[in-house]
C-alpha cells in the first residue's frame, strides 16, 4: 500500500512539474496567435466598477462574446480612478469587481488582458503620476500572479504627449521589473510611444532579456474617416459626409500602414497586437462595415491579434440598450 501510494505521489509531481514546464514554454508569439480576435470592453462604464451588479455589462456579455467567435478581451482599467490619494492603495471593491471580470473571462474561455488605460493622467503629468503608475503594477501583478497564461498584463495604453518616447523607455523597463518579481512567465503587451502609433516603433526599446513580450499598436487611419463628427477630436468634429469605399487606393493606403508594423515585427521578432481599430459612430454605416472588415482582415494576414474599439460607449459592436449586436460591425470583424 505504502509503495502504491509513494508511485501515486510521484506520478502526480511528474504531472504537476510537466504541465508547469509547458506553461512557462509558451512563447509570446503563441500566446499572440491564441488571443485571435477580441473587443474591449467595460472602460468608460463607470457605475460597473462602483458595483457590477449595477453596471451596464452584464455576467452573460462574457459568454456572448465567445460565442459570437471573439477570444479576448482587453479590459480597460482606469485604475488611477480608484485609488487612495495619500497611499496609491487601491479600493478593496474595486479589486473584488476586478476579480469578478477575470474570473468571468477566463471561464468564458477568453483570453483576458488587463490594460491599464490612464493615458491621459499620464500625458499631462507623467513625473508626478510615475509613482502612482508603478504601484499600479506593484498591486495588480502579485495579486494575478497565481492566473493562468490566459491572463495578460498591458503595461499602459497610449503614452503620448509629455510621456516622451524617451521617458516611457525607462518607466515600461522600471513597471516590467517591478512585474517579473512576482510574474517571471507572464505575457507582457508594451507598446510604443506616441499614442501607440506604427510610426513609432523604431523608438520602442525593449529590455533586451525580455523575450515574453506582444507588442501592441492601435489603428485609426484614415482620420477624417475613423473620427468624423467625433466631438473630442478637434481636427474631425466638424467632419462629415466621409465614406470609404474600399477602393484600390484606399486598401492600399492601409495595407501600406499596416505593413510598417509587419516588417518590424519581423525585423525585431516581435508579435503585433492591433490593440484598437475602428470608426466613430457617426460614419456611415455600409463604409464603416468595408473599413472594419478590411482592417480585420489585413491585420490577419499579417499575423496580427487585435481587439476591436469597442463593447459599448461608442464605436460600438454592441447596443446595449436594444440588446442586440450592431449586425454590420459585427460580420465585418468575425465572418470571414
Amino acid at each position: 500500500m505504502r509503495k502504491v501510494f509513494v508511485t501515486t505521489v510521484v506520478l502526480f509531481a511528474t504531472i504537476l512539474m510537466a504541465t508547469n514546464s509547458y506553461s512557462q514554454l509558451i512563447t509570446a508569439a503563441e500566446q499572440c496567435k491564441r488571443l485571435g480576435r477580441g473587443v474591449n470592453i467595460i472602460g468608460y462604464d463607470n457605475a460597473f466598477w462602483k458595483d457590477y451588479k449595477n453596471g451596464r455589462f452584464k455576467e452573460s456579455y462574457f459568454k456572448m462574446i465567445r460565442q459570437a467567435g471573439f477570444s479576448n478581451i482587453r479590459v480597460n482599467l482606469h485604475a488611477f480612478s480608484h485609488m487612495d490619494k495619500s497611499s496609491d492603495q487601491f479600493d478593496p471593491k474595486w479589486l473584488e469587481t476586478l476579480d469578478w471580470v477575470v474570473r468571468k473571462g477566463l471561464e468564458a474561455k477568453l483570453m483576458v488582458i488587463l490594460d491599464m488605460h490612464e493615458f491621459n493622467q499620464m500625458a499631462d503629468d507623467p513625473v508626478g503620476k510615475k509613482e502612482m503608475f508603478l504601484s499600479v503594477w506593484r498591486q495588480l501583478a502579485p495579486r494575478y500572479k497565481d492566473q493562468p497564461s490566459q491572463v495578460i498584463f498591458e503595461v499602459l495604453n497610449e503614452p503620448n504627449q509629455k510621456l516622451t518616447v524617451e521617458m516611457w523607455n525607462e518607466y515600461l523597463a522600471e513597471a516590467v521589473k517591478i512585474i517579473r518579481e512576482t510574474n517571471p512567465t507572464r505575457t507582457l503587451i508594451i507598446g510604443p510611444g506616441n499614442w501607440n502609433g506604427i510610426e513609432s516603433l523604431p523608438t520602442l526599446k525593449l529590455p533586451e532579456n525580455e523575450q515574453n513580450i506582444i507588442v501592441t499598436v492601435h489603428f485609426y487611419h484614415p482620420m477624417a474617416f475613423t473620427h468624423q463628427g467625433a466631438p473630442w477630436s478637434k481636427d474631425t468634429k466638424d467632419v462629415t459626409g466621409i465614406k470609404w469605399m474600399g477602393t484600390d487606393e484606399e486598401k492600399s493606403y492601409i495595407e501600406k500602414k499596416l505593413k510598417v508594423a509587419a516588417d518590424w515585427s519581423i525585423a525585431n521578432k516581435r508579435p503585433i497586437f492591433l490593440g484598437e481599430f475602428g470608426s466613430y459612430d457617426k460614419g456611415e454605416m455600409d463604409s464603416r462595415a468595408r473599413y472594419t472588415a478590411f482592417v480585420a482582415r489585413t491585420a490577419e494576414k499579417f499575423g496580427f491579434s487585435w481587439a476591436y474599439w469597442q463593447f459599448d460607449s461608442d464605436f460600438i459592436v454592441y447596443n446595449i440598450e436594444k440588446e442586440a449586436w450592431v449586425e454590420p460591425i459585427l460580420k465585418a470583424l468575425v465572418n470571414n
